[in-house]
């Protein structure tokens, strides 16, 4: 079995890579998690690995935490609260410079519209794979998705 993949970012170029990596996995609304007191959001995702899809079918998916640092405040827009088990699928993880650096947003771009954004101190997260991987038939495809 591969070693699971272990991404750190401390600026916005580090941010995409965490963002490629993340791009297809599904998230559930009760998989997100804010920690106000300790000032982290995580997310568990069901990330599609695209670094192993090149070997073909059957490709895999793996359980992954995506987590930010120093999250000062968390908003929502069209996530379904009243459907905790939905599944929504990332499309993007992108950080928004702020006024006064290394301050600044970032946004996790979700399919149909959804989106959450974290107002951060700094860019300071990670995601780490956590588990075996299983397999899955299908590779996710969409316009402009990766190929």
């Amino acid at each position: 079995m591969a070693a699971g993949l272990k991404l750190i970012a401390e600026d916005a170029e580090d941010l995409e890579i965490i963002s490629a990596a993340a791009q297809d996995a599904l998230v559930r609304v009760q998989d997100l998690s804010f920690d106000a007191k300790a000032r982290r959001f995580t997310l568990v995702l069901r990330r599609f690995r695209w670094e192993t899809a090149a070997n073909g079918p059957p490709y895999e998916r793996v359980n992954s935490a995506l987590s930010f640092h120093g999250v000062l405040a968390v908003k929502t827009r069209k996530l379904r609260r009243d459907a905790p088990e939905a599944l929504a699928a990332v499309l993007s993880v992108m950080f928004m410079p702020g006024e006064e650096a290394p301050a600044g947003a970032a946004r996790i771009v979700l399919a149909g519209g959804g989106e959450i954004s974290l107002d951060l101190e700094c860019v300071d997260a990670s995601l780490i794979d956590v588990g075996a991987p299983w397999r899955t038939p299908r590779r996710p495809e969409h316009e402009g998705g990766q190929a």
